[in-house]
């Protein structure tokens, strides 16, 4: 049992290999674009042979009519009641294959009206005496016979001798039909253009298959070197169809995308290293100082206020890194009330220019001109609205000013919060929205993950309307966040 199972086993996996097997797309391509060209030119080929087989029948049936009118023509003289040739004309009855354009020579009867058979093409030996009348009083001048001993079939053509109104007997033609459809030639021409046609239509779809399938083989060349971590690739860009021109520019734009997300990856995890590591280490050494008596009195209250303070900051990223993952899984619900936007505006942004007290800063709200109700929730837009001010403010170097703006475009209340800033640099824009990404500008500077504007969108996403960069340059930025409006 033990053996039977391990062949049964080898007998499983030789299956999988087996209907795993891959091939390439140029052979699978071509090997079924060639049999589905074979077949059709087969059946074509089939066709034409039979056509021509039918239409060759047709022209020598009706050139032996024709022939065994021009010999019954001959006969127009009488003699002792027997039709005689006038005069004598050579070959009458003799060579009449070439004519007809057979290899063949067809046998060729004078009988009388009684069914004596009276002159031959053929040797004395292999003409029968006797016509079967039931040929010659057939209405059909053209008749097909078969022999009982061969079983071969055979065509009868009959033409009257006719002199004054009044018949003297039959010119009686007899050929096989083999004879009557044999075109070697008209096959052998037949066979060349087929065979000739195939190779062109597979030449044809090989290089064309070629040309389709060499740009995937690159693309997925260049997946396997993106997926071993290289994304330095190479992709050629003068393909001529549209398609495939798409999918290389799609995936060169992903794999720069990729190479972008990796290296805000490595930033990450230097930055959140070096954000976590930086108030550890100082609170580290505060609590060491205070441990050791090197401080004391006033000293000492000091030290452990900045030890707490160092707490809170870490504590506070912390919480952003949780927020924003609950965030991201959905975890978060979002609970909206109805708010009076202007009234709403205005409390709140007077609470942060309490709590900032910075005389630096102007800070001047529009409202809208007629107070309108929104559907929010007021906490999640709270920390939107923060977040954009903080930012703003924190762009601002010196002396500035912030204006808040409320305004209605197409039934949606938008707010726009632009600072007079240095702005933010045009390589960075289409990333400030990208998680843990953090401008340049901003990495000595301020301290942070780099969450706080994707934190946002998604907050402001799910409150049905959107946070959006509308516009930044050296004389400030401006971003705004859109709501619905209630009905």
């Amino acid at each position: 049992m033990a053996k039977l199972k391990h062949f049964e086993d080898w007998g499983i996996n030789f299956v999988l290999i087996k209907n795993n097997k891959r091939i390439s797309l140029l052979r699978y391509w071509t090997s079924r674009y060639l049999i589905t060209l074979c077949i059709g030119l087969v059946v074509i080929a089939i066709i034409s042979a039979l056509w021509i087989r039918h239409t060759t029948l047709e022209n020598r049936l009706d050139m032996t009519k024709l022939m065994a009118e021009e010999i019954a023509d001959r006969f127009v003289d009488i003699s002792e009641g027997r039709p005689i040739s006038k005069g004598d004309v050579p070959g009458s009855l003799t060579d009449r294959g070439r004519f007809m354009n057979i290899e063949s020579d067809p046998s060729i009867y004078i009988v009388d009206m009684g069914g004596t058979i009276l002159s031959s093409n053929r040797s004395s030996k292999q003409v029968f005496q006797q016509f079967p009348r039931v040929i010659l009083q057939n209405e059909e001048n053209v008749q097909k016979l078969r022999l009982e001993e061969s079983g071969r079939d055979f065509y009868v053509v009959k033409a009257p001798i006719v002199t004054q109104n009044y018949s003297f007997g039959w010119v009686v033609i007899i050929e096989l039909e083999d004879n009557l459809t044999r075109v070697n030639q008209e096959y052998r021409q037949l066979a060349i253009m087929i065979i000739s046609l195939a190779l062109l239509g597979w030449a044809a779809i090989y290089f064309l298959s070629r040309r389709l399938a060499n740009p995937i083989k690159d693309v997925a060349r260049a997946a396997k070197q993106v997926q071993a971590g290289d994304y330095n690739i190479h992709l050629p860009e003068d393909m001529k169809e549209q398609e495939v021109y798409d999918l290389v520019q799609s995936f060169k734009e992903m794999s720069n995308r990729l190479q972008k997300l990796e290296t805000l990856r490595t930033e990450l995890l230097a930055g959140v290293t070096h954000e976590l590591k930086t108030p550890v280490t100082s609170i580290s050494g505060l609590l060491q100082a205070l441990n050791d008596d090197v401080v004391s009195g006033e000293d000492a209250k000091e030290f452990l206020a900045l030890s707490l303070n160092e707490t809170t900051k870490m504590k506070k990223m912390v919480e952003d890194l949780l927020a924003f993952n609950s965030f991201a899984a959905n975890a978060i619900p979002v609970n909206k009330e109805n708010h009076s936007i202007n009234v709403f505006m205005d409390d709140f942004i007077h609470q942060w220019e309490v709590i900032q007290e910075d005389e630096m800063i102007d800070l001047i709200f529009t409202p809208l001109k007629k107070d309108r109700m929104v559907q929010v929730d007021p906490i999640r837009l709270q920390q939107i609205i923060t977040n954009l001010l903080n930012n703003a403010r924190h762009a601002i170097e010196g002396k500035g000013r912030i204006d808040v703006t409320l305004a209605e475009v197409n039934n949606e209340l938008t707010i726009d919060i632009k600072d007079s800033g240095s702005g933010i640099p045009p390589d960075e824009q289409d990333l400030i929205f990208e998680r843990f990404f953090r401008g340049e500008g901003k990495k000595y500077k301020i301290r942070g993950l780099g969450l706080g504007l994707p934190f946002s969108k998604m907050i402001a996403q799910s409150l049905g309307g959107d946070l959006v960069l509308i516009d930044s340059s050296s004389s400030g930025t401006t971003f705004r966040i859109t709501l619905p409006m209630m009905s």
